[in-house]
């Protein structure tokens, strides 16, 4: 019996667990030295000189949203191909995510597009280095600057990725993480958020603690906050984690290469592109297939044949809770819509085998061919 094809999987070792049960035996189990610890060595990867743990990547981009005053009235530019957690976090300080259509190769931001929708109520940028591929950071930068906006690196999905040299959360504003279990690392859930603000950084210390001051009591709250943390076990696994994450990304850029080479002979199929002034940091493999090749019906025969894929991204704009809200926005991103439709991602994780590639591979041709 041939062994499972799984979509995602976390890649994990003796070191991890010996790190988890050093924390559980501490008796520290919340706001303790490997959260401290995890901080220090997230902010040095992302060169800059503060790290903020959090509980996920989501109230990390919340935090940061508040931080920097986004609030009512507010407008904020934000693709609608990425995870809804981006455009969330305007959301929930009641700012109105103003979405921006994508580049054709990269599926990040066009910034033409941010350019032709900034107005007198736009406040600033989340820009998503999206499936790990940096965005076009000089251009976001020159247009932020042309009209005083905000910036928020929404580098999730990025992690030890590069732009022009300069690492993915280093640019101006700050910058977020994500740990969940599919990511090129994990602490099971958790985020952390970095920056070089150390008025922001500390804001976010404290609502990310109930609204606690770092040197006030434990029953005082300076400001309204929430319950954000992460707890030691998880930041124990991230220190461990991390310190292998240069193993990690190895591993899976082997992965996404050999996937390019098995696809290139096929004309219906577009692979990655990753543009040659930029590092990498492969999250997802996801693939473009040709107009008129029935995603979902490819979709359904991998599965039937034991190997499971994803649709990726599903827009932001066109999501019912977003329409509820704005109206329809049907036809208003062309670029998105239609990446959207043919996108594909494929099972990738940092130990997949050249096998489970090639079953991958072959029951995608078989499944087009058989269209």
């Amino acid at each position: 019996m041939r062994s499972p094809i799984t979509m995602s999987a976390p890649d994990l070792d003796e070191t991890d667990e010996a790190a988890v049960r050093e924390a559980l035996r501490s008796g520290v189990l919340g706001l303790g030295p490997f959260a401290a610890r995890f901080e220090r060595l997230a902010a040095d990867l992302a060169g800059v000189s503060h790290g903020v743990a959090v509980s996920s990547g989501t109230s990390g981009l919340h935090l940061i949203v508040r931080a920097l005053g986004i609030g009512e009235a507010d407008e904020v530019l934000v693709p609608s191909f990425t995870f809804a957690a981006s455009a969330n976090a305007l959301l929930f300080e009641g700012a109105t995510p103003v979405f921006v259509d994508i580049e054709p190769d990269t599926y990040n931001l066009d910034p033409a597009d941010i350019e032709r929708k900034v107005t007198e109520f736009t406040k600033g940028v989340m820009v998503v280095d999206v499936f790990g591929h940096p965005a076009e950071w000089d251009d976001i930068e020159a247009v932020a600057a042309r009209h005083g906006l905000k910036l928020i690196d929404d580098c999730c999905e990025a992690i030890g990725a590069a732009y022009r040299g300069r690492p993915v959360g280093s640019f101006k504003g700050a910058g977020c993480f994500a740990f969940y279990p599919n990511k090129q690392m994990t602490t099971g859930e958790g985020g952390m958020i970095v920056t070089d603000d150390g008025e922001l950084a500390a804001a976010c210390r404290s609502m990310r603690n109930q609204g606690r001051s770092e040197t006030g009591l434990w029953l005082e709250h300076e400001r309204l906050g929430f319950n954000y943390r992460m707890d030691e076990m998880s930041a124990a696994l991230g220190v461990s984690q991390i310190v292998r994450l240069p193993e990690f990304l190895r591993k899976r850029a082997a992965v996404a290469e050999r996937y390019t080479e098995m696809l290139a002979r096929y004309p219906w199929v577009r692979t990655p592109m990753v543009r040659p002034h930029v590092e990498m940091s492969w999250f997802v493999y996801v693939i473009t297939l040709a107009e008129g090749v029935e995603r979902d019906d490819v979709i359904s025969r991998m599965g039937s044949e034991g190997v499971p894929t994803r649709a990726y991204f599903s827009p932001l704009h066109l999501q019912p809770y977003i329409r509820k809200r704005f109206g329809d926005l049907r036809g208003t991103l062309p670029v998105t819509e239609s990446i959207a439709r043919r996108t594909l991602a494929l099972p990738f994780h940092n130990n997949l085998s050249e096998e489970h590639a090639e079953r991958v591979v072959k029951a995608l041709a078989d499944a087009v061919i058989a269209q």
